[in-house]
């Protein structure tokens, strides 16, 4: 009893801190009633086949992902975005003679918002087009957050973004969707040259500085006007615009695509999106005709059906190679090299192998050993994995066969601790650390655990979602991973140490201890 608020303590510490936990476990114990000791021994590491597959309906994603990225490690990714839209207002009067201008599809990538990563273009001399008004016009471009390679050739990456009808309707948004489902596509209804890039525009007439134009930072691109002539304004009056229930069964939806197989992805709020038709009418007032300018909006918010649509072509990767042996008991003796990505790709498994767990037990019974702190940490494999792709920063940690958070989440809320700890993650030396204090004193100290079986934990890329009134975490269930672009390669077992303890230098998948001992 006299050990336990030490112990308390010692975690509580030691996960509020930066520094090194082996040296923080030293400090705390220096001098003290007990002696400090700090191990580390050998885990078994095993890679997880996800299928590639990933729910991605608009219950699981607050971001959708398109473009489109190949390289040798994890092969090909391609990924679409596919929504319903629905009038803003239904049963609509296009007016007389009503001929579209123009229609806008309004996207709005996230983007780089440091000052030195922006261009502001001003022109003192610009004349708005609409009264032939005196103006001054600022452009301020902001590259858009990429994934990928930036430049191809030596040039920046061009993209082409294709807009093409759904075939298919879509259902509700509550439905559950795969990301790989099958949903046939129409015509072609847009296509646009994406250079990376996104504006805001402000327009002031030069007399008193009045906004003529003031438009957020956005991608627009036009799509085809005869395709809405006909498939809306022409249908005025049709029971298809009459409802929405009417309309998304008449209009499916749209898929926001790239033409190109390789490049980089980009990411964007789904409720942000917006499809504008400008048109004009005649206006007729005291006998004289005039042709005014209109609009009708288009929503493809909140309500409708999001879809991430993601295609993996993996011949001839090392990803490919690698999963092929999944499925082979290789949770017993481990893999050698650990690939995880998001949005349906690989996950891993770490287990704390028998062996060290009865030793553990040993340790606790007989000699009063009492755990500090408990991290696994996985190194990234400078070998297989050393460019400059931005490495995940985050992991989703939970114990195999449960759907809740691991003990130490809500045990230490609180407290200053972290699930998860990076290290050197702009460098080819990056490492994570994942605090597992809690669970590893729960399964020393319950003399009823099977130790036979060990301990696992299955890990994907990701990060847990937050209720942005409370701040606490959602659940296990909802997480960024279907819409994680991101992918690493780590250092796993080594065959000939799994439950041994391993020299400070080794790198292989490791559980690191600091326990003090009477």
């Amino acid at each position: 009893m006299k050990v336990i608020p030490f112990l308390i303590m010692g975690m509580v510490v030691l996960n509020s801190c930066e520094g090194e936990l082996d040296d923080l476990g030293s400090q705390l114990v220096e001098g003290g009633a007990s002696d400090g000791v700090d191990r580390m021994y050998g885990l078994v590491a095993y890679n997880i086949n996800n299928n590639d597959t990933i729910q991605t309906d608009a219950s699981r994603i607050d971001s959708v992902t398109v473009g489109a990225f190949n390289e040798q490690v994890f092969g090909g990714q391609k990924v679409s975005y596919i929504t319903q839209l629905r009038l803003n207002a239904y049963d609509p009067d296009f007016g007389t003679n009503p001929v579209i201008d123009s229609v806008v599809l309004t996207l709005k990538p996230r983007y780089e918002t440091a000052t030195d990563s922006l261009t502001t273009t001003t022109n003192e001399d610009y004349v708005y087009p609409d009264g032939e008004v005196a103006a001054k016009k600022v452009v301020v471009t902001y590259p858009v957050r990429k994934y990928g390679k930036y430049k191809m050739g030596g040039q920046k990456t061009q993209l082409t973004v294709k807009v093409h009808e759904v075939n298919d309707f879509l259902g509700a948004a509550t439905d559950k969707v795969i990301s790989n489902k099958a949903i046939s596509l129409g015509s072609e209804i847009g296509s646009q040259n994406f250079n990376g890039t996104v504006n805001s525009v402000l327009i002031t007439k030069d007399t008193d500085a009045t906004e003529l134009v003031k438009r957020e930072v956005s991608y627009r691109m036009k799509l085809d006007n005869a395709f809405f002539q006909s498939k809306i304004i022409a249908k005025k009056g049709d029971q298809v615009l009459k409802d929405a229930a009417s309309f998304i069964r008449y209009f499916k939806g749209i898929s926001i695509s790239v033409a190109e197989n390789d490049g980089y992805l980009f990411s964007m709020r789904p409720n942000d999106a917006a499809i504008t038709i400008y048109y004009k009418n005649d206006v007729t007032t005291d006998g004289v005709v005039t042709r005014t300018n209109a609009e009708v909006a288009l929503s493809l918010g909140s309500g409708n059906v999001h879809i991430s649509k993601i295609a993996y072509d993996r011949a001839g990767s090392n990803y490919a190679s690698a999963m092929s042996s999944v499925g082979m008991p290789n949770d017993v003796s481990g893999d050698q090299l650990i690939y995880a990505q998001g949005m349906g790709g690989a996950g891993f498994g770490l287990k704390i192998p028998a062996s060290a767990i009865v030793e553990l037990k040993n340790m606790y019974k007989n000699e009063k050993v009492g755990i500090v702190s408990a991290k696994i940490r996985v190194y990234n494999d400078a070998d297989s994995w050393n460019n400059s792709y931005r490495k995940p920063s985050s992991l989703l940690v939970k114990e195999k066969d449960s759907t809740r958070f691991l003990p130490d989440m809500t045990e230490l809320a609180g407290t200053g601790y972290s699930l998860i700890r990076t290290g050197n993650l702009s460098t080819k030396d990056a490492y994570y650390d994942i605090g597992i204090t809690a669970s590893l004193k729960k399964i020393i100290e319950d003399e009823s655990y099977d130790v036979s079986k060990g301990k696992d934990f299955i890990i994907n890329l990701g990060s847990y979602s937050v209720d942005a009134s409370t701040g606490n975490l959602l659940g296990q269930d909802f997480n960024s991973r279907a819409y994680t672009p991101n992918r690493i390669v780590l250092k796993g077992t080594d065959q000939s140490k799994i439950g041994q303890i391993l020299p400070k230098e080794s790198k292989t998948a490791q559980l690191r201890l600091i326990y003090t001992k009477k």
